[in-house]
């Protein structure tokens, strides 16, 4: 922790950035902060631990409000992903933003089952081995198609539409969500209407989930959220060759639709 603090301080004193989003400890809580030069004191409040929360959703939500300004982010693996998906995505300049990385221990990687329980780059800490996490896909499939759909309808049936889901992922940015459409989903029904609304997400996510399990740790109905959004995921990976999180770099497959380059090929 001391130099993760250290190279922050340095970062923060040679202007190198103007700001760095971390957690800070306050009340004995943990909470996103914005640590500065001006209130260089601060970063002794800071805290990495078992602690995980949306960071890259911050530090978008900053760079919105000053595009300009050159930004630090204490990442985790997930954190790092995210944030070259929103560069990706064009939503932030990833050549603006500044990796402070952080590995998480062995026990937090078996407990998420993380392919990459840490970031690429300015890593501080042990890196942890990856953990398979292909248990919760093979019990699946090993079911019949009729099981399969029937356990997935009998999960969404418990959801209580609480938004916590799309509140708490960092891929979530569209100004406006589809899921308050009330042409597609109905108001005032809960669970909503079965499944339209966990599919038209788990759509939007098929490319751009970065796999951090903050969704289904939200969801308090217990819904497998993140089993679904990685199998949606690895189809894209297996049909396209198209993994989020890995480069910031070209167009996922399904940014494709609607653009007119399939089309002009075959003469449309």
């Amino acid at each position: 922790m001391g130099s993760l603090r250290e190279a922050i301080r340095k970062a923060l004193t040679a202007g190198e950035v103007a700001g760095v989003v971390g957690l800070i400890l306050e009340e004995g809580h943990p909470r996103p902060h914005l640590f500065t030069k001006e209130a260089i004191d601060e970063l002794e409040r800071l805290v990495v631990g078992d602690v995980r929360y949306p960071l890259a959703g911050v530090l978008l939500k900053i760079h919105r409000s000053d595009p300009e300004a050159r930004l630090g982010i204490v990442a985790r693996g997930c954190d790092e992903r995210a944030v070259l998906e929103l560069d990706r995505n064009e939503q932030l300049n990833g050549e603006g933003v500044v990796i402070f990385g952080i590995a998480c221990t062995q026990e937090q990687a078996n407990a998420c089952q993380c392919a990459q329980p840490y970031p690429s780059s300015h890593l501080f800490g042990e890196r942890a081995a990856p953990v398979s996490d292909s248990e919760r896909f093979d019990r699946l499939e090993s079911l019949s198609k009729e099981e399969r759909f029937q356990y997935w309808m009998d999960q969404f049936g418990k959801c209580i539409k609480c938004y916590g889901c799309r509140n708490i992922c960092p891929m979530c940015f569209c100004p406006d969500c589809v899921l308050e459409d009330n042409d597609l989903i109905k108001t005032g029904n809960i669970p909503p209407e079965v499944p339209i609304f966990h599919l038209v997400r788990a759509f939007h996510m098929a490319e751009r989930c970065v796999d951090c399990g903050l969704c289904e740790e939200a969801c308090p109905a217990g819904i497998p959220l993140r089993t679904l959004y990685k199998k949606m995921r690895n189809v894209v990976t297996t049909q396209f060759g198209f993994t989020p999180g890995i480069t910031k770099e070209g167009k996922g497959p399904l940014q494709y639709l609607g653009d007119g380059e399939f089309g002009k090929q075959e003469g449309h």
